[in-house]
């Protein structure tokens, strides 16, 4: 078993700081054929950027990879943890390793004990697989896989796939040990707020980092205070599939907002418009127009554009860009020129690719 504490002190307390996590993509080839170099390139472009964890294995990176005639789960898993490994040793950073865990206790605690195997500090556990059965039976899921490493657990939306988690689910998922954070990104204020509040009212607030999934309200979540009778919580950071893109600049947003909120100062009416900025580019990355069906062409299109991969295949031949995505893609670029981090990324390119 691997416990919170097990977790590199150095990395432990920058993910309680708060910190950028992308949601890594797959690179594949036009054959389909997984990419290592360009999964590598990836990795040193996150550590790089100044993301403070990468998270592999979820959603981003294509839940196909577990079917067995992909067979790509392992392989993915294993080799991204060595291009981390390897890059933080050149660079002398340290980031938290986090992958995603799946399916029934059977199949999760499998994936969760080839994570530990293979250098993973905590995984995103997702419960789609409870969609239709009772909470108890989901609490249960996750006694079970928290016995196994640190668990981060996610509250998905329902129209991809998740649940209505009520407050009382939240509640008692927050007593279960080695529980390390929350990702909330049910894309709703009030299941958002369901989260925090039990959080705070079972005690937990100072156990549980709380970061943020939405993609409709990054920047908002990340200012806001929350006060819950005498206490006060706020969500620290985001574990994204959004800041796998322009990931620099969601770094230098974050430092950002820690400098303003530790300064007191009121908050800059500019921020809640950058706000709507972010969440309009999101929405040309993750066609929420189309409900999200070209979610994960749209975040390869903009890394295809960047030269980071080759171009938007996915392991789904019908998972393409959505039509008009890429036009709408181009207008947020000309847009909000300042929201994208494409000198940075052709700066360090032929580097990333050595």
């Amino acid at each position: 078993m691997k416990k919170i504490n097990d977790i590199d002190s150095q990395v432990l307390a920058n993910f309680r700081k708060g910190t950028v996590i992308p949601a890594q993509p797959l690179a594949l080839d036009e054959n389909r054929k997984f990419m290592p170099a360009n999964q590598a390139a990836l990795c040193r472009y996150y550590i790089d950027a100044g993301a403070g964890g990468i998270a592999v294995g979820v959603h981003s990176t294509q839940f196909e990879i577990r079917d067995p005639k992909i067979a790509l789960f392992e392989p993915v898993l294993a080799q991204t943890s060595k291009f981390i490994d390897q890059w933080c040793r050149k660079t002398g950073r340290k980031i938290l390793k986090v992958s995603g865990v799946c399916g029934k206790t059977k199949q999760a605690s499998h994936e969760a004990n080839f994570a530990i195997d293979n250098g993973y500090d905590a995984c995103l556990l997702s419960m789609s697989a409870y969609a239709n059965d009772s909470i108890e039976a989901m609490l249960d899921h996750v006694r079970a896989i928290a016995k196994i490493m640190p668990v981060i657990g996610f509250y998905l939306q329902p129209s991809v796939g998740g649940r209505i988690l009520p407050y009382e689910f939240w509640y008692e998922f927050a007593q279960i040990d080695n529980i390390l954070a929350i990702k909330m990104a049910p894309f709703n204020r009030y299941q958002t707020f369901d989260v925090i509040r039990a959080v705070a009212e079972s005690g937990k607030e100072n156990d549980i980092t709380l970061y943020t999934g939405n993609d409709d309200n990054i920047l908002v979540d990340l200012i806001s205070e929350y006060k819950i009778g005498n206490k006060s919580l706020r969500i620290k950071g985001g574990l994204l599939g959004h800041w796998c893109v322009w990931t620099k600049k969601a770094v230098e947003l974050l430092d950002e907002v820690h400098i303003l909120i530790a300064s007191g100062q009121p908050i800059p009416k500019e921020i809640l418009t950058r706000n709507i900025e972010i969440t309009d580019s999101n929405a040309a990355f993750f066609d929420p127009a189309h409900d999200f069906i070209g979610c994960i062409p749209g975040i390869h299109e903009v890394l295809r554009r960047q030269g980071l991969l080759k171009g938007t295949w996915c392991l789904n031949p019908n998972e393409v860009l959505s039509p008009g995505q890429s036009e709408e893609i181009t207008r947020v670029y000309e847009a909000y020129p300042h929201l994208n981090d494409d000198a940075f990324v052709k700066a360090n390119l032929d580097k990333w690719f050595v």
